[in-house]
């Protein structure tokens, strides 16, 4: 799911517009309908074709849909920065973690890699505390800790046929957090579309050179799911960034966790995938570790 790949996007603009909570939060559910349905149809994918392929496509067509949206607007100033090497160090953590991320979809429920990678919070927590050298009080760090055990309880390091998949979604989350934490201070000086453009040119040439070593011609069915996969990619994106020009961080952003439940409701449906009652248990630890963490940067702010 791009979600975990797009948080840093949403930099604020120089000009914020008006606050309208609401819509806001509206915008924000709205995006983990289609992110959700975005990751359902790559694990769909990537049992039939190479994950490369399927990253390149889906990154592709949310650069193709994306652009046409941006650049009438903007011109190729969108592109102007001094910032060129964080974008490309950015893209390609992104690049490796969303790799990982789809190989964690091909193996294990979707809703099990959807949870784990709601610890991403944690592991940006993590790094700033520890390059960033940011101070942290009790309350954060026993955070960090029942966040870890959620985690844990998730991935069920017991069960063999999780082991392999949660390895790929914890690396995920590892990078992805890693990412946000390193990049914060891009959101000074970069706009949310050029970050947005600069990361989908970027990723999907690198996804592009991977693609030659596996590619199988998509069917016309095929043809419709990757078509799907990367539009609805891109407006969540879209929508997820413009709920947070919406309305503050603490407001909307908690409605991001639904996608754990349209994940959940999606693998029964699809897959037969019964959410298991560790599954259930740590989600709900992560979830609540992660507001909390939240919560706290809002206060603390």
């Amino acid at each position: 799911m791009t979600a975990a790949t797009t948080s840093e996007v949403s930099a604020p603009q120089t000009s914020r517009p008006k606050e309208h909570i609401p819509l806001g939060i509206l915008h924000m559910v709205g995006a983990t309908i289609v992110f959700a349905a975005s990751s359902a149809c790559s694990k769909w994918l990537v049992a039939t074709y190479p994950a490369g392929e399927v990253l390149f496509t889906r990154s592709l067509v949310s650069l193709v849909t994306l652009a046409a949206f941006i650049l009438p607007t903007t011109g190729l100033a969108v592109f102007r920065t001094n910032r060129l090497s964080h974008h490309v160090a950015r893209s390609f953590s992104q690049f490796i973690s969303q790799t990982c991320l789809i190989l964690a979809f091909s193996l294990m429920p979707l809703a099990g890699a959807i949870a784990i990678n709601f610890s991403a919070p944690l592991f940006a927590t993590l790094v700033s505390i520890v390059i960033l050298k940011e101070k942290v009080g009790l309350a954060r760090w026993t955070a960090l800790l029942v966040g870890f055990i959620g985690v844990l309880i998730v991935t069920n390091p017991g069960a063999e046929a999780f082991q392999i998949g949660a390895l790929f979604a914890l690396t995920n989350a590892v990078l992805y957090g890693t990412v946000t934490a390193a990049v914060r201070g891009m959101t000074a000086t970069e706009s949310a579309a050029t970050l947005t453009l600069y990361q989908l040119v970027l990723i999907t040439g690198f996804f592009a050179m991977i693609v030659p070593f596996g590619f199988i011609m998509p069917t016309w069915d095929a043809w419709g799911l990757i078509i799907f996969n990367g539009v609805a990619n891109a407006v969540g994106q879209y929508w997820w960034t413009k709920s947070l020009h919406l309305g503050p961080a603490s407001a909307v952003a908690p409605f991001f966790y639904l996608s754990l439940v349209w994940a959940v409701l999606i693998g029964f449906v699809v897959w037969g995938d019964v959410p298991t009652i560790g599954l259930l248990i740590g989600s709900a630890i992560v979830v609540a570790s992660g507001l909390f963490l939240l919560w706290r940067e809002a206060r603390r702010r």
